[in-house]
């Protein structure tokens, strides 16, 4: 067992699992609630806490943004929708059918 640890503390924190980034945040005093952080975040924590740079990031939005901005774009459809005013709700449907198509690509 103790060549697993060894392992996995020779790895790079991108390649480890959030399993593992939280067994080394909850040594890590600085960080709190780790197990409540999904992997992106652990990762930006666990950098922070060690003062490691982060790498540049991809062009483009994350998931948890291209969803939040297609759940906004529907709630105004809906309100035009409500309002009568058909050629905005196809043009927020039609953004938010885009947004959908991003998700998809970005998995």
């Amino acid at each position: 067992m103790g060549k697993k640890e060894k392992g996995a503390k020779e790895k790079p924190l991108e390649k480890m699992t959030a399993k593992e980034l939280r067994e080394i945040a909850k040594d890590i005093e600085e960080i709190q609630g780790a197990h409540a952080m999904n992997k992106e975040e652990l990762l930006a924590a666990i950098r922070k806490a060690k003062g490691i740079e982060e790498p540049k990031k991809k062009k483009g939005a994350s998931m948890r943004e291209l969803k939040a901005k297609i759940k906004e774009l529907k709630a105004k459809a809906q309100q035009a929708k409500e309002a009568n005013d058909l050629k905005m709700y196809k043009i927020y449907r039609k953004r938010a059918s885009r947004l959908k198509k991003k998700t998809r690509r970005a998995i």
